[in-house]
């Protein structure tokens, strides 16, 4: 029998990896669509009322999300390979009931893997999400950005938390001062 911290660690990971995975389930899966379904830079417009504003375009990027830093694949794979191994080292040691932080890192690591299995597979990663004129992304690049943005938010609550715990009176008024000023 397992004992009780490992088991709870065993758990954890296995939640980590099966969010992760079904990021990086859908986000190769429709990369695969595309490459398969469009030429490269073929434009798709499944909703024709809306084909200026939403589109399906086969491209491929050598950068990081968003088509920026197009020359820097290598630094971006290292980068995916030290971000997946920090989220892997640090997602157990979270405390318990920190389930946002814990969704921002699946989305993230979801993300870092499906493009970093693109980078290594390919050279480039296939991206093909084209919403007005914001560049091209993929499912890959927006869970890690909808991931950074939880983690963001959560850490901004817990701070506040942290902040109405310390001084309650302070945190309702805003951090105004709740004592009349001095009188001359």
């Amino acid at each position: 029998m397992m004992p009780p911290r490992t088991a709870i660690r065993l758990r954890e990971y296995l939640i980590l990896l099966g969010a992760a995975g079904i990021v990086v389930a859908v986000d190769q899966g429709t990369k695969y669509l595309v490459r398969t379904r469009l030429e490269f830079g073929e434009v798709w417009a499944p909703i024709l009322a809306l084909g200026d504003w939403l589109r399906v375009v086969h491209w491929n990027n050598t950068g990081a999300a968003f088509g920026l830093f197009p020359s820097g694949g290598l630094v971006f794979t290292l980068i995916a390979l030290v971000v997946s191994g920090a989220i892997l080292y640090y997602y157990p040691r979270l405390p318990t009931g920190q389930a946002p932080l814990r969704i921002a890192l699946a989305l993230q690591l979801g993300g870092a893997i499906g493009n970093l299995i693109d980078r290594l597979i390919q050279g480039t990663v296939t991206d093909f999400v084209a919403v007005a004129t914001f560049p091209v992304f993929n499912l890959a690049d927006a869970s890690i950005t909808v991931g950074v943005a939880v983690l963001a938010a959560a850490i901004w609550l817990e701070e506040r938390r942290g902040r109405e715990a310390r001084d309650p009176v302070a945190a309702a008024t805003g951090g105004a001062d709740t004592q009349d000023p001095p009188r001359a």
